[in-house]
């Protein structure tokens, strides 16, 4: 059995629920779903503008634990935000138990839930930079607007720092929300493929959260993924040498590397949306 403790905190005291569930492949992404959801949908706060701020760890034995964190907010035509939050954890769990190669033992789960009154979520409206051209090793500022649910617009402002070792020509920038970066990220290299518990809980480990505005720079140059390893910018010698790898489930090649992130610090908003800017490295 897994010990699950959910804390639900934002009325007049914290609430905390202890369960206990089958540690089953089949049931437990599923069990995982109905009691995030009935908890959160079951207390008196539950309204349908209700936003959840969500810090939580999935403890596998024998490997590092897995953070959860991430904000869920209700969106015009969507699902409430009880839902969206179920049906991550539950997605979490299913991928860790989606391996042809390991048996995962969950220890224990603990999820921390703040419920926020309110509909806290905002578009990525626009990005900006003052600057077309830029050198090696120089810094650049990207403005990003954010359009609030209800709200006045922000501005914010995120330095980005351009590597040395980068190569002359356009650069494309990346202003986006979390969900678009794991996309692109790791998209080609998640899709169909099977991989073992440890690569699996790593890349579980290396998404990105949906409350923050994230900065990437992206070079004109393949990079190569090999399940949870990304290895940037490899010359052409390289990949000739990999090639027999190639497609395969051990290697996937992406037409960009990712040079470079920078972040906002934590937003109080679920953001959504994504831009891209193009600058000419001198």
């Amino acid at each position: 059995m897994i010990p699950v403790t959910l804390t639900i905190r934002g009325g007049p005291t914290p609430r905390q629920f202890h369960y206990e569930m089958l540690n089953n492949a089949r049931l437990s992404p599923v069990a995982m779903m109905a009691t995030v959801y009935n908890a959160l949908h079951g207390v008196n706060e539950y309204g349908e503008e209700t936003t959840y701020r969500l810090d939580g760890h999935i403890t596998v034995k024998g490997y590092p634990d897995i953070d959860v964190e991430n904000m869920f907010a209700p969106i015009d035509g969507g699902q409430p935000a009880a839902i969206l939050a179920a049906l991550s954890l539950g997605d979490d769990f299913a991928r860790i138990y989606d391996n042809p190669y390991n048996t995962p033992t969950v220890d224990a789960v603990r999820l921390d839930f703040e419920i926020v009154h309110e509909r806290r979520w905002a578009l990525l409206e626009s990005a900006r930079t003052d600057l077309t051209e830029a050198r090696p090793g120089s810094a650049i500022m990207i403005e990003a607007l954010l359009r609030p649910y209800r709200g006045d617009a922000v501005v914010l402002q995120i330095p980005v720092h351009i590597p040395t070792s980068i190569s002359k020509g356009p650069l494309r920038i990346l202003v986006s929300d979390g969900e678009t970066l794991d996309r692109l990220s790791h998209s080609t290299t998640t899709f169909g493929r099977k991989f073992d518990l440890a690569s699996t809980i790593a890349l579980l480990n290396k998404e990105h959260v949906n409350n923050r505005v994230y900065v990437s720079l992206l070079e004109a140059d393949p990079e190569a993924v090999v399940a949870d390893k990304v290895m940037p910018s490899l010359p052409l010698s390289v990949m000739n040498v990999m090639d027999g790898m190639r497609g395969t489930q051990e290697m996937v090649v992406q037409a960009e590397s990712s040079v470079n992130e920078s972040a906002t610090p934590t937003l109080d908003y679920v953001v959504s949306g994504a831009h891209v800017l193009t600058i000419n490295i001198k």
